[in-house]
């Protein structure tokens, strides 16, 4: 299909924003399909999607399968208390807030310019309940009170890697300490082959929490290419037919592992301690491309 006039017109009028960050040079591109959505980048590799108009649409595959973690956290619409590893352009705070309003939010992301640059041209709802702290993941996950979340995402890379000090058993304390009994984790990892750092990170969850899925891409299940895969993690029982579903019917599908199976993908990786902690692997240059 083609694109209206109104849209080239949008596309033609509406320049990019570019500008230093801590993290290094952000570029907020103008969607052309929709009016008042954005993506940001951070030097050239994209991080986040947002449509001001509509903070319940999640354009990246990944932030989607995020979402449906998050819809299944909670009965549809009941407020929720969650905390955000990594902001970005604050997608899934806004998504939490659109589709379960009421819900308390605490956003940790370190780049203090980047979060300038996002509430300024991107400003968030004023009456969504989102506290934004400036300071680094781990030690914002420090400052939140035992028990309070029913929710933790974490999305955070630094120079598209996770840091070392969020992958280890030591931060997943620190996960369990801040979680409810009955609430969720879930995390962005990404990886290639041969897969050593995702089989290290299901390992240190299976040694701190009871419950595990990972939904990802079949090929990259298979170690044929770099890619996300999204853990989930509880001391209750997830909502695996369902997550399930979702993963498979989305526009692109992707399988949840569980069980025995999960249990054999990490092919006897032991847990990650703070000790021997490493960054996970630098995505190859052709995933931007």
């Amino acid at each position: 299909m083609g694109r209206s006039r109104n849209t080239r017109r949008r596309s033609a009028a509406v320049e990019a924003v570019v500008e230093t960050v801590d993290g290094g040079l952000a570029q907020l591109v103008p969607d052309p399909d929709r009016d008042r959505a954005w993506t940001l980048l951070i030097d050239g590799a994209p991080q986040s999607h947002v449509d001001l108009d509509d903070p319940g649409h999640l354009s990246f595959e990944y932030q989607r399968r995020l979402g449906h973690v998050i819809d299944l956290a909670a009965p549809p619409g009941k407020p929720v208390h969650a905390v955000h590893l990594g902001g970005g352009a604050f997608t899934l705070a806004r998504y939490v807030a659109a589709t379960r309003p009421r819900s308390t939010q605490q956003v940790v992301e370190r780049d203090a310019a980047l979060v300038q640059l996002v509430r300024r041209e991107l400003p968030l709802d004023p009456n969504a309940r989102i506290r934004v702290r400036s300071t680094d993941a781990r030690a914002g996950l420090a400052k939140v009170p035992d028990g309070w979340a029913d929710l933790v995402v974490a999305d955070v890379f630094s120079a598209a890697r996770t840091p070392a000090h969020l992958t280890s058993v030591e931060f997943l304390d620190e996960v369990r300490r801040a979680l409810r009994p009955g609430g969720v984790y879930t995390a962005n990892l990404a990886d290639g082959p041969p897969l050593a750092h995702l089989r290290g990170q299901i390992a240190t969850a299976a040694a701190r929490f009871g419950e595990l899925a990972l939904i990802a891409d079949a090929a990259v299940l298979r170690g044929k290419r770099f890619g996300n895969a999204i853990l989930v993690a509880s001391d209750h029982p997830l909502p695996l037919a369902e997550l399930t579903r979702r993963a498979a019917t989305d526009p692109h599908p992707g399988r949840v592992e569980h069980g025995r199976q999960l249990s054999d993908f990490t092919g006897g990786a032991t847990p990650v301690t703070d000790a021997v902690a490493v960054a996970s692997p630098a995505p190859p240059p052709s995933v931007f491309q």
